[in-house]
């Protein structure tokens, strides 16, 4: 089978531990030959300028669903989710040492430094009502919407882009990325991936990080499915 287009992560996938990015994975990426959507639930100025220094056309999903962006000059579709999360972050602070991340960048989700379990804030938040979840990327803890995720961030972006969601090779490595593998027509985990990611996916590499995306890229290419 062949697929028409890529959505990869950023931080773990195409970078290496400490964040750098992996340049021959970024070289790989830029000369794929069918569009690559960058997929984060990092901030759209943050994807938007990874994509930019690849090299590639600015397609981002960012905060892990919630804004989508088909291209540089394009107004983002932002999804109304802030307020709910808002409310919830309102009920935790008083109860835990919170500290909050890129508060002013942030459109429909709250992302906080990993100081605290995330389980014990879903807890928290369960106990008091919320239909909010906490989801730890291993480099931030993020309060948000049930209903977005990479998965509904995907399906959106297939849409706009004249695709089925299936015509997608996911690429990723935490749990966020759960919901991409499921809705994507095929899935792969690189070695570092949290190991709920890796019973998922169709294939898991051997390498870890960037490294670990080049071999993706790799194989995937020995298989003719790009």
């Amino acid at each position: 089978m062949k697929f028409k287009a890529l959505a990869i992560d950023i931080d773990g996938t195409i970078t290496y531990s400490d964040r750098r990015l992996h340049f021959m994975a970024a070289e790989h990426l830029r000369n794929l030959g069918i569009p690559v959507v960058l997929a984060t639930g990092n901030v759209l100025c943050y994807a938007a300028a990874t994509s930019k220094l690849i090299g590639l056309g600015g397609k981002v999903i960012s905060e892990n669903g919630g804004v989508i962006s088909t291209g540089f000059d394009t107004k983002p579709h932002i999804s109304d989710s802030m307020e709910e999360c808002e409310k919830a972050f309102s009920y935790l602070t008083p109860r835990f040492d919170l500290i909050r991340l890129d508060n002013d960048l942030r459109k429909t989700e709250i992302a906080l430094r990993r100081n605290i379990d995330a389980e014990v804030l879903q807890s928290s938040l369960e106990r008091a009502g919320f239909h909010m979840e906490v989801i730890d990327t291993r480099f931030a803890l993020h309060i948000k919407s049930r209903k977005i995720n990479k998965g509904t961030g995907l399906a959106k972006m297939a849409s706009l882009m004249d695709l089925d969601v299936s015509d997608f090779v996911a690429i990723g490595d935490s749990a966020n990325d759960r919901e991409m593998f499921e809705v994507a027509g095929y899935g792969i985990a690189v070695s570092n991936a949290d190991p709920d990611l890796k019973s998922i996916a169709d294939y898991v590499t051997s390498m870890s990080f960037g490294e670990g995306t080049v071999e993706a890229l790799n194989i995937l290419n020995r298989k003719k499915f790009l």
